[in-house]
């Protein structure tokens, strides 16, 4: 079962200590159990566009979507054998500590 992991903060309250530390080994370890499909992080929401089409108009907003201060901050991609799995490789993400990990279940096959 592959799902996708987002991982949420509030981007003023990490420090930049946490920032530069990352995944702390995180991904090599998912490397090597052989469940880690691919991740990357997102630039800061100071640099997101948000776009909506609304009666055949494109609306471009600076910005998130969501008025919240968590935001995504990245994703990651795993195949594993179910939630009891996906919920401890969240667990073990250093991101858990002081942010938030959304487990999603993708849907249909991958894409080539």
């Amino acid at each position: 079962m592959r799902y996708v992991l987002m991982i949420g903060f509030d981007e003023d309250t990490v420090t930049e200590e946490q920032a530069r530390s990352g995944c702390e080994g995180w991904s090599e370890e998912m490397t090597r159990r052989g469940v880690l499909v691919t991740a990357a992080g997102l630039r800061p929401k100071s640099e997101a566009t948000t776009v909506r089409v609304r009666d055949g108009e494109v609306l471009l907003t600076d910005g998130p979507f969501a008025e919240t201060k968590d935001q995504i901050g990245g994703f990651t991609v795993i195949e594993c054998s179910g939630l009891d799995e996906a919920v401890a490789i969240a667990a073990a993400h250093p991101f858990a500590r002081y942010g938030s990990i959304e487990i999603r279940p993708l849907q249909g096959a991958p894409l080539p």
